[in-house]
């Protein structure tokens, strides 16, 4: 194995410098921690911005890829084969009954959310996609732009036409960005890229009304918030307000790249032949990898261990919260928390690493703690005990 200085190295030189880098170089997970180069062991609360909602290297998400990985690894989508037919059928069962378009991520699903909006409205002369402020929805040229947040998406002006942003649970803000030219509104349930910003059940009612009124689409993008993290399968189900169209990805592989867009069979219907695409979308082995977490999320009860574990954090938190003046609120639902700072927050990011706590800081002052879905009360325990010991340095 490579010296950390030569990974290091070999990144400086032949890697695009796209990302700020922590510094630590992984080569080993399971369940909730990681190994790093030098054999040191890291908790960690953010387990790839959330994708390995199961853990890392989960043994049925592990077996499920060697096991198709031996029987077949790629097909091109002009043929069939049995895996994602069962997958799109799981996922229209425990939603609302759509129909299922499959890709390698969120950006893409969201992308494909736009072309079937667009799709939808070409008919009726509506094109426009209004999102929401602090929203994240991805990096395409497209999905920057609909993301609400203009240091995205500045650098690559000029920029698509159609898409606007208003500020989050503001139904009179919304109403005013709608026009006879809007086709869809896309909203976070619970934003994360944003703040961990929770949507009010009584605006997500008004905005479906609004969406049925109106004959505009409501997209809810669950790239985060899908599979478990809030305590139901998927974030909406908390609110009773059923969407349009619905985007995935993240946990949905268990660590294997995938997304998928879920449309009402009816608007779903507008994507023929020719209209869209994805040469590696709903491969056998992310099919594969995404029936196993499907199956495990059952199996092991995950939806129960996000609710009790979830409040269990919660109320960690909150005990923080009292002892630490500079944590001002906790904010979130189920596993999907954030710690609202009185400041800056990335020197608690650094200082948990070098402690062997993994978490994240976005939005400047809000601590994202998001950790696997199938945590156990101890790991929390230590978590929250290097958590409240570094906050204790800031004094």
């Amino acid at each position: 194995m490579e010296e950390k200085e030569e990974v290091l190295q070999n990144y400086q030189n032949y890697v695009i410098g796209s990302y700020v880098r922590s510094g630590l170089v992984f080569v080993k997970g399971q369940g909730s921690y990681l190994w790093d180069i030098d054999g040191k062991r890291y908790l960690d609360f953010f387990p790839g911005w959330g994708v390995s909602g199961l853990g890392h290297c989960h043994p049925a998400v592990v077996e499920a890829i060697k096991r198709q990985a031996e029987q077949l690894i790629h097909i091109a989508n002009n043929h069939y084969h049995p895996w994602q037919g069962l997958l799109a059928k799981k996922l229209s069962d425990a939603s609302f009954g759509g129909k299922v378009f499959f890709c390698n991520s969120g950006a893409e699903a969201n992308e494909s959310a736009i072309k079937l909006v667009r799709l939808y409205g070409k008919d009726k002369g509506k094109y426009k996609i209004v999102s929401m402020e602090h929203s994240f929805h991805g990096r395409t040229l497209a999905t920057v732009t609909m993301t609400g947040q203009s240091k995205y998406s500045r650098p690559f002006e000029p920029l698509p036409a159609g898409f606007s942003s208003v500020p989050f649970n503001n139904f009179d803000a919304l109403m005013s960005a709608v026009d006879e030219k809007t086709a869809g509104i896309i909203i976070e349930v619970v934003q994360g890229e944003g703040g961990i910003n929770v949507a009010d059940r009584s605006y997500l009612e008004r905005v479906r009304a609004l969406c049925n009124e109106q004959e505009m689409l409501l997209i809810f993008d669950e790239v985060q918030t899908g599979f478990g993290r809030t305590g139901r399968l998927f974030g909406y189900q908390n609110f009773n307000v059923v969407p349009d169209i619905m985007t995935l990805a993240k946990t949905l592989g268990g660590g294997f790249p995938v997304g998928a867009m879920i449309a009402r069979k009816d608007i779903a219907d507008l994507m023929v032949p020719g209209t869209h695409a994805s040469t590696f979308g709903g491969g056998p082995l992310a099919c594969a990898s995404c029936l196993a977490v499907m199956e495990t999320i059952e199996k092991e009860n995950l939806l129960e261990n996000v609710k009790v574990i979830g409040e269990y954090l919660y109320q960690k938190l909150d005990q923080l919260k009292e002892k630490h003046p500079i944590v001002k609120r906790i904010k979130g639902l189920g596993l999907m928390r954030g710690l609202e700072m009185d400041g800056e927050g990335n020197w608690l990011v650094d200082i948990c690493a070098e402690s062997g706590l993994l978490i994240n800081c976005t939005q400047g002052n809000i601590i994202r703690i998001m950790p696997a879905i199938n945590i156990t009360k101890s790991e929390i325990d230590e978590g929250m005990e290097i958590l409240d010991s570094c906050l204790e340095r800031e004094k």
